[in-house]
Order: C-alpha cells, then sequence, then structure tokens
C-alpha cells in the first residue's frame, strides 16, 4: 500500500511564498510521474505542475513563472515552491504520484488528502 501526505498548506498575504511538500510511502519499487493538483470551492479539480522521474517539469500557464515543482527520488517527496501569491490560487492542493509497486507493475495513480492554502488580499 501506498500512502501520499502533503504539508505545508495555511494561510498567507497575497505576494507571499508558500513551499508544500508531499511524501510518498509504502512498499514502493518506483515512482514515475509526480505532480499537484489544485481544487478551488465550486471548480473541478485542475493540473498545477508535474514533473517526471528524470525531473522534467510543466506547468499550467496559471502559474509559470510564480510555481517551482521540484522533487527528491531518494526521499521519494515532490515540492512545490509558490511565490507571487494571489486570492485566485487559494484551494486545495492535491499530491499525486503515478506509483509502481510489486502488484502494479505498470503504475497506478496515488493521491493525497490534500492540503489547503489560503492567499488573502
Amino acid at each position: 500500500q501506498v500512502q501520499l501526505v502533503e504539508s505545508g498548506g495555511g494561510l498567507v498575504q497575497a505576494g507571499g511564498s508558500l513551499r508544500l511538500s508531499c511524501v510518498a510511502s509504502g512498499e514502493i519499487f518506483k515512482i514515475n510521474a509526480m505532480g499537484w493538483y489544485r481544487q478551488a470551492p465550486g471548480k473541478q479539480r485542475e493540473l498545477v505542475a508535474a514533473i517526471t522521474s528524470g525531473g522534467s517539469p510543466n506547468y499550467a500557464d496559471s502559474v509559470k513563472g510564480r510555481f517551482t515543482i521540484s522533487r527528491d527520488n531518494a526521499k521519494n517527496t515532490v515540492y512545490l515552491q509558490m511565490n507571487s501569491l494571489k486570492p485566485e490560487d487559494t484551494a486545495v492542493y492535491y499530491c499525486n504520484a503515478d506509483v509502481v509497486t510489486a502488484t502494479n507493475l505498470f503504475g497506478m495513480d496515488y493521491w493525497g488528502k490534500g492540503t489547503l492554502v489560503t492567499v488573502s488580499s
């Protein structure tokens, strides 16, 4: 079984910064892509940023130039550095990982429970 646990959310003023972390644990053979999604009240969940196992990132247009995704493969951890935060960034942020285990050799998507980010104006 695999678990993803996010941390680092909170309340911040517009223009401020936060750093989210997500640690994957369990019977992990390999982690392929990892990413961050967010869901604002009344809206669908959307991709914020993702990163391949080799470290290649991609970002939603709305966060390019402000957010940076990174990962530490030795620690099974993915980070999201969020700068110049705006009120419209307010959402629950979810960690996602494509994990290879003994029972899912082609990989399977796992999700964290989410961490709330609130940006005040």
